[in-house]
């Protein structure tokens, strides 16, 4: 029997290459710019942030083996968008643009956020 993957029917508001602050957990008040987006699991993985030591089996090209360092994911939640104009963790919204179309806007300051991925 195949796993069903559902995926969540809402949006997130942090996206790949967006400037994040941690708001909660081991890492608090730490910068980065968000990697991946595991929209399975509602977690991100942050540059430079929740880093784990990975314990890499000796191969033949490793025969020692080795510890790698790698960043965690960190739930949604615990994360908010820096505002680009300003350089201040924000909460985001939607609204229209000039071209009628859905776009994320800070609500400290109501300007629209660029998408950093085109």
């Amino acid at each position: 029997m195949e796993k069903k993957i559902t995926l969540p029917t809402h949006k997130f508001h942090i996206k790949t290459g967006d400037t994040v602050v941690v708001i909660g957990g081991n890492s608090k008040g730490q910068r980065g710019v968000v990697k991946e987006v595991i929209v399975e699991k509602d977690r991100a993985r942050v540059e430079g942030v929740a880093m784990i030591t990975k314990h890499l089996k000796p191969t033949a090209s490793n025969p020692q083996g080795s510890l790698e360092k790698t960043e965690g994911s960190i739930h949604i939640s615990n994360l908010k968008l820096v505002d680009p104009a300003t350089g201040e963790p924000t909460r985001t919204g939607r609204k229209l643009n000039e071209k009628g179309k859905l776009q994320r806007f800070s609500k400290k300051t109501g300007n629209f956020i660029p998408d950093v991925r085109k």
